[in-house]
């Protein structure tokens, strides 16, 4: 008498147990990696090649104007968030104390709100919380200008020669934050050819 010895093949549904648990690790992986990835690159200076930042300008909720053509030489931190999201909350003390800190070193910190409320709501927000640095309103030109705001909070850091060099989506790590600005500061700017602006879609982009 023969016995086959052969194991019997896993159910179907064990098969697909298997795929989707897989496919859930996969897609854990990637997630983990647009998150953290950002944020190494913050702190150790490597990352990809994100170009030069769009020209852009604003008038802040106290009436000020801003214009990154008059940044050229300075680091900026530029920081889209709103009242309602929480990783924007926590991350407002990080960004104040860069403001405080290292203004007189050259760094510029600046936030537009992407709040569809009144500017009285947003002042009255930022004031509860002690925000001293520039704020203003995010528009529609603003978040396509940088490529789509697709996640808040989401953090620019523009190099002395205007070149976008850390983009992280999501709460930035206070650490990874001024270790990023630290090592830009201590970088030279490189010279700036602007070219003379060409067609219709050409200038900056600006909003109110």
């Amino acid at each position: 008498m023969t016995h086959n010895t052969t194991p019997d093949a896993p159910p179907r549904w064990r098969r697909f147990l298997v795929w989707g648990e897989r496919i859930l690790t996969l897609g854990l992986l990637v997630f983990v990696a647009y998150r953290v990835g950002p944020q190494l690159g913050a702190l150790t200076g490597v990352g990809p090649d994100l170009g030069r930042a769009p020209e852009y300008s604003f008038v802040t909720l106290d009436g000020k104007q801003v214009s990154s053509a008059g940044l050229r030489g300075q680091v900026v931190v530029l920081n889209f968030w709103a009242t309602w999201c929480g990783p924007c909350k926590l991350e407002m003390p990080a960004l104040q104390s860069l403001h405080e800190d290292r203004a007189e070193d050259g760094v510029v910190v600046l936030g537009l709100s992407t709040d569809a409320g009144g500017a009285g709501t947003i002042s009255e927000f930022l004031d509860e919380r002690g925000i001293t640095y520039p704020v203003g309103r995010a528009t529609r030109a603003h978040r396509e200008a940088f490529g789509g705001i697709r996640g808040i909070p989401t953090t620019f850091i523009v190099d002395r020669s205007g070149v976008v060099r850390h983009r992280v989506v999501g709460y930035f790590t206070p650490p990874a934050m001024r270790m990023a600005v630290s090592r830009l500061l201590d970088e030279k700017a490189e010279p700036i050819a602007v070219p003379a602006p060409t067609g219709p879609s050409a200038g900056t982009v600006s909003g109110r």
